[in-house]
């Protein structure tokens, strides 16, 4: 059953099961944002520190490999694939890839390895439409930062990471105190129109469905 509401001339059937606009990206920081601005001119948070720990917390970061390989499988394009989506969300920041292995193997062999896995990571990314600029210089690891401390092959130890790494130069979106504008346009993106609504031919707003 709706309930209509007649507002500016305009009437919409409002459903409880439909989501006002920030809905899905509030997580506590939507009514933050004036806040975030302020604290971000004052110099007192660092606003790609805030979206490398939203990045962290939202996104699979780390990939995995089969031994002395850089195919990327099926899981690992899967988190790619979040990764990329979650990256075109935020055209100004820039992203740096890091490549590891786990300790089998010389260290020169490992330092190539590491840094062919990174490449993995790059251009699958690029091939999703992410803009090469967009991901530095990919950096490797190799052998010398492992997660298990074993001389055996180790999964967890042959990955590859993504991290925010700063800002793209000269982007126009680039300014002190945009944490606000970047809530704002994941606001207005996450906004669903209310069910049994369909938008009216003549411009005039939603009217609901017979």
């Amino acid at each position: 059953m709706y309930k209509l509401v007649t507002t500016l001339g305009l009437t919409v059937a409002i459903a409880g099961c439909d989501y006002e606009a920030g809905h899905a990206v509030d997580g506590g920081a939507f009514g933050n944002a004036t806040m975030n601005n302020t604290l971000v001119m004052n110099g007192e948070r660092d606003y790609a520190v805030s979206l490398a720990n939203r990045f962290n917390e939202e996104v699979p970061a780390t990939v995995n490999f089969a031994f002395d390989s850089t195919v990327l499988d099926a899981q690992a394009q899967q988190a790619l694939d979040v990764q990329a989506t979650w990256i075109r969300q935020f055209p100004e920041i820039r992203f740096r890839v890091y490549g590891y292995t786990d300790l089998v193997g010389s260290n020169a062999y490992n330092k190539r390895l590491g840094q062919r896995r990174a490449n993995a990571v790059v251009r699958y990314l690029t091939a999703r439409g992410i803009s090469r600029s967009r991901l530095e210089a990919v950096v490797s690891y190799g052998k010398t930062q492992p997660l298990i401390q074993t001389q055996e092959r180790e999964r967890k130890n042959r990955r590859a990471i993504t991290e925010v790494s700063g800002f793209v130069k000269r982007h126009p979106t680039v300014l002190d105190g945009k944490y606000a504008q970047v809530v704002y346009r994941e606001y207005v993106e996450s906004a669903v129109p209310p069910s049994g609504l369909t938008e009216s031919q003549d411009g005039g707003g939603f009217v609901t469905g017979q």
